[in-house]
C-alpha cells in the first residue's frame, strides 16, 4: 500500500518536474542563444536595436528627429496643453488620494 502511493506520488513528481523543465528550457532557449548560434536576420535585428540604443542616449532623445519633428511635436504638445489646461506635458501626473472621512455606525 505505502509502496503504491509513493510510486503514484514519485510519478507526479516525475510529470511536474518534466513540464516544468520543458517550459523553462523552451523559455530560456531564447535567452542563452548565442550570437554564432542566431539567426542572421535576428542578429542583425538586435545589432540594430543596440546601434540604435547607443545613438539615442548619445542624442538624448530621438535619433534623426529633426526640425520638422520637433515642431510636430511642440504643435502636439501645444494643443493638449490649449485641451487639458496648462502643466507639464513631459512628466507623469501624480495623483493624491485623501483618506476618507469614516463614520462609526452605531448598533
Amino acid at each position: 500500500m505505502a509502496l503504491r502511493r509513493l510510486s503514484l506520488l514519485s510519478s507526479l513528481f516525475r510529470s511536474a518536474v518534466a513540464v516544468t523543465l520543458r517550459r523553462n528550457i523552451g523559455i530560456s532557449a531564447v535567452a542563452f542563444n548565442r550570437a554564432k548560434d542566431m539567426d542572421p536576420v535576428q542578429k542583425l535585428f538586435l545589432d540594430k536595436i543596440r546601434d540604435y540604443t547607443v545613438k539615442s542616449k548619445a542624442a538624448g532623445g530621438v535619433v534623426d528627429g529633426g526640425p520638422n519633428f520637433q515642431k510636430n511635436v511642440t504643435e502636439e504638445v501645444s494643443k493638449l496643453q490649449r485641451l487639458y489646461g496648462t502643466g507639464d506635458l513631459t512628466k507623469f501626473p501624480e495623483f493624491k488620494f485623501p483618506a476618507p472621512a469614516l463614520e462609526e455606525v452605531a448598533k
